[in-house]
């Protein structure tokens, strides 16, 4: 089973695109949890326990899980069952200053899936510094594996490069050549550039778990395209 997390405006739902082309009936989405909806304490105590509980069984005929979940939730499935977990990175900075227009043009009042997170943003008018300095949006990535070890991602995409790491998924994983299906593509132009140079480095600071994260990931894409095929 593939196990692909979502990491929010790292072209998640292009990617998704593919997966459900792909898999067909054995697909399934997981966007119940969307972790920065929920205190820290709460998230983490609702995916170990949902981790412990988890039984293989009702996983008959999924063979793939794609949405915004802390990936330790199903972590302990791996050990009864076969599972490949996968993401997308993209440049903390970049990512944050492209989550903050989302949100802004995004917002639906009335719709039940809106977080409480996203109505405090739009509804208190938050600038765009105080979005990227926000505790709640701290180290996204880092957020999102949290209690789970690097080592059992078997593949981390970089979002900058989308198409040539989307082959090289592809054909590792699914055991084709997709081409790309780009899907919420950003509207208007969203990244470090839009933020004064001080700022820009107070913010590079206050995420420095997640630059060193995405540095990481950087390195193993390297490391991977030097391989041979």
């Amino acid at each position: 089973m593939l196990v692909s997390v979502h990491m929010p405006k790292t072209a998640g739902l292009s990617f998704r695109a593919t997966l459900e082309q792909h898999y067909g009936a054995g697909f399934r989405h997981d966007y119940a949890d969307y972790p920065l909806a929920s205190p820290l304490p709460e998230r983490h105590a609702a995916a170990l326990e949902y981790s412990l509980a988890a039984e293989p069984a009702a996983y008959a005929g999924v063979h793939c899980i794609h949405g915004h979940f802390l990936p330790v939730k199903y972590l302990l499935l791996a050990d009864s069952m076969e599972c490949r977990f996968v993401t997308w990175l993209r440049e903390p900075v970049q990512r944050l200053v492209s989550h903050y227009y989302y949100w802004q043009r995004s917002y639906d009042p009335v719709a039940e899936e809106t977080s409480s997170l996203h109505r405090r943003v739009v509804e208190e008018n938050w600038t765009l510094e105080q979005f990227c300095l926000a505790p709640e949006l701290r180290n996204v990535y880092s957020q999102f594996l949290w209690a789970f070890p690097l080592r059992a991602l078997d593949f981390v995409g970089i979002t900058e490069y989308f198409a040539e790491d989307l082959r090289d998924f592809s054909t590792q994983f699914l055991g084709i050549n997709a081409e790309p299906q780009f899907a919420n593509a950003a509207e208007v132009p969203a990244g470090p550039e839009q933020l004064p140079r001080k700022l820009l480095l107070k913010v590079q600071d206050y995420h420095a778990l997640d630059l060193s994260l995405y540095q990481w990931a950087l390195q193993q894409r390297a490391a991977r395209c030097a391989s041979p095929a």
